[in-house]
């Protein structure tokens, strides 16, 4: 049997990355994307290969809307600590929003991930991670050149620092109901820099 009428795949992934993110990759089974998705289990297969090619398909759709919005929000103008406070803040207030408290799909899944043998889910993570990484260095040198930062710091160590800023937040954001807590952690880390 071939795909229903009006099948998009765009949505399918979109669908998809929805149930990956609430559930995670390792409890999440083909009967939910079926269900999800609107599909037969072979029509699933036939369209996307396995479970495990829809996930890296729903991975990469989620690298192409947020990640790229966080990179966005860094790379518009005004005055670095500004837009670094804004793209910051903008995660904490998403994440205390989300009534089911997702997180980040990538956090999740290196979270899931890590010490697995799916090498290539692991480096797909890990190539958003060093995406996110290398906006906050170019935000830091751009910082830097502008006087906003000093200039004896070192800005791949900020920018690690800042990245392992992002992902303590986003996994702390699943369990607190507190915005105060993760905006002073915002505010210590713009003000250490």
């Amino acid at each position: 049997m071939g795909r229903p009428k009006g099948f998009d795949p765009d949505v399918a992934v979109d669908r998809a990355m929805e149930v990956f993110w609430r559930k995670g990759y390792a409890r999440t089974t083909p009967q939910d994307l079926v269900e999800a998705l609107g599909l037969g289990k072979g029509s699933l297969y036939n369209a996307f290969g396995s479970k495990r090619a829809l996930f890296e398909l729903a991975l990469r759709r989620y690298r192409d809307s947020q990640v790229m919005a966080l990179i966005e929000m860094l790379e518009a103008a005004g005055p670095v600590k500004e837009r670094l406070r804004r793209a910051l803040t903008s995660l904490v207030v998403m994440d205390l929003a989300d009534p089911d408290r997702r997180g980040c799909l990538a956090v999740n899944s290196a979270a899931e991930l890590a010490g697995a043998e799916d090498a290539a889910a692991v480096d797909l993570v890990r190539r958003m991670f060093d995406r996110t990484e290398g906006a906050f260095r170019s935000l830091i040198a751009e910082g830097q050149r502008s006087g906003e930062v000093a200039p004896e710091r070192d800005p791949a160590a900020l920018a690690a620092l800042l990245l392992n800023t992002v992902v303590g937040l986003r996994l702390t954001m699943r369990l607190t109901q507190d915005s105060h807590r993760p905006a002073q952690v915002v505010d210590a880390v713009i003000d250490s820099l």
